[in-house]
């Protein structure tokens, strides 16, 4: 293939152009960002039917050649969206454009799993925490923080202290929408970007909305975060567990349970830690358009990845069936209150509305430093800060886990704030595992709290938090459990 002209199954652009020549600017970026150009750069041209589905691409190497750019950056491209949904490939057949998005673009784009922890139960002296669900608060950027808030209070004008539009500040979703299609590739248009207060307010709006439209129930992984049902049932409707394996929701339960909402977690599934595969993005897509159904994508901790870069979000495949719902709770302090969700055009009214009616809209000098942080790139800054320290802090608690509990296995993908560990049966049965955990001091959530699964092997299921410990304190607290229960 040359740039004027056609590969095997190549897709002709505008005045018979070859798709292809819409990734030469990507070519061109800066070699430090250059891979994630190209990577959205094709999954814009397969979002915007440039490239149809069933469309063959070239070989890397070919296209490699004809981009001017090393092969390694065209196979990551390819892999990246093809876990993410957007490419299908076979061993040695070739790779083509998959079918799970819904192609054209939906406006502009410019340029709670794992959610709060409760008091300890059975757990009089803690001396070791480990249930999930909180950053490390000690590493906000208080200095940063506070240049953003004195420059916003110097240059905002007084009209904008008044009732804001429930939406939230313009400033704030333009910078939100630029950043979220860079990081986790979504389609951002800032007209349908509500900030609010976390997605637990995502999560009740969006559960209001749908009830007044008549459904009664909403369909939650199992295992999941109660926290999900129990918004949900805030809002009047009922919970349906639908079962999970290794690939993420299973497609048949789903069909047959009737509903017609769900809560997910695809990038990193709380609390089993798996990553969907493309194949259950897109049955779940397939189910959301066949039912005239809504997805809730909860990204509670999209950012961090620690073996690749983070899979993309499911909301890029289909904006109109998927509400994407995120926050800086994990990033930056659960206590901010400040997130935001990107709503479905049908959706959208309704959603201002309830927002309007529930409180006005969040806090105008909140919005404002948030909008200043982002676009100052303070919050890439924090997230590069978070992703060094939670890498440190996973494997420091994989070391010890090896070390002082012999046998113990992790599941689920290098990322985000927890792992979860199987501890063989042989250092005691679940019940007696957690008792003696609970009288060293070591607070502790086993998987058996997230779900209706009771494994009767015998093994126990740890979800272990991480990310607020240090190295030294992850290191003490297995060296406790392993004393407390004789390994």
């Amino acid at each position: 293939m040359t740039p004027s002209g056609t590969t095997s199954g190549g897709a002709p652009g505008p005045a018979g152009q070859p798709a292809w020549e819409l990734l030469l600017p990507a070519a061109g970026a800066p070699a430090r960002r250059r891979g994630r150009a190209l990577q959205e750069a094709l999954r814009e041209a397969v979002r915007s039917g440039r490239l149809a589905a069933g469309t063959r691409l070239p070989s890397t190497r070919e296209l490699a050649a004809d981009l001017g750019v090393s092969r390694g950056l065209v196979t990551e491209a390819y892999e990246q969206l093809t876990a993410e949904g957007y490419l299908r490939g076979e061993r040695g057949a070739g790779t083509w454009v998959g079918g799970a998005v819904r192609a054209g673009r939906v406006g502009a784009v410019t340029g709670t799993g794992g959610g709060g922890r409760d008091p300890v139960a059975g757990v009089p002296d803690v001396r070791v925490d480990f249930r999930p669900g909180t950053p490390d608060l000690s590493l906000f950027p208080r200095s940063a923080w506070a240049a953003a808030q004195r420059s916003v209070l110097a240059r905002l004008p007084h009209r904008a202290l008044g009732y804001p539009d429930p939406r939230g500040l313009p400033e704030l979703r333009g910078a939100l929408a630029g950043m979220l299609a860079r990081r986790r590739g979504v389609v951002a248009d800032p007209e349908r970007l509500v900030v609010c207060s976390g997605v637990a307010q995502a999560s009740t709006l969006l559960g209001f909305v749908l009830r007044a439209r008549g459904l009664r129930t909403v369909g939650v992984e199992d295992p999941g975060s109660p926290e999900h049902g129990r918004l949900f049932a805030s809002t009047g409707m009922e919970t349906v567990w639908l079962p999970l394996d290794g690939e993420g929701l299973r497609p048949e339960p789903l069909a047959a349970s009737g509903v017609r909402a769900v809560v997910v977690t695809p990038s990193h599934q709380f609390p089993s830690g798996i990553g969907w595969s493309a194949e259950r993005r897109a049955a779940l897509l397939d189910w959301a358009r066949t039912a005239g159904g809504y997805v809730l994508e909860d990204d509670y901790d999209g950012d961090f990845r620690y073996d690749r870069a983070p899979v993309g979000a499911l909301q890029g495949l289909d904006p109109e069936r998927v509400v994407y719902a995120g926050s800086v709770s994990k990033s930056l302090a659960p206590g901010l209150r400040l997130g935001w969700m990107l709503v479905p055009e049908e959706l959208l009214g309704e959603v201002v509305e309830r927002k309007r009616t529930m409180d006005l809209g969040n806090p105008v000098l909140d919005q404002a430093v948030l909008a200043e942080f982002v676009t100052r790139g303070g919050y890439d800054r924090q997230l590069r800060r978070c992703q060094r320290a939670y890498r440190e802090r996973r494997d420091a608690l994989l070391a010890a886990l090896a070390a002082r509990l012999p046998g113990t296995e992790v599941s689920g993908i290098a990322a985000g704030l927890h792992v979860i560990a199987r501890v063989p049966a042989l250092f005691g049965p679940p019940e007696r595992f957690l008792a003696r955990a609970a009288e060293a001091g070591v607070a502790l959530r086993s998987l058996e709290e997230y779900g209706t699964a009771r494994p009767s092997d015998g093994d126990v299921r740890l979800v272990i938090g991480y990310a607020h410990l240090s190295p030294s304190a992850i290191a003490e607290g297995i060296g406790l459990l392993a004393g407390a229960v004789g390994a």
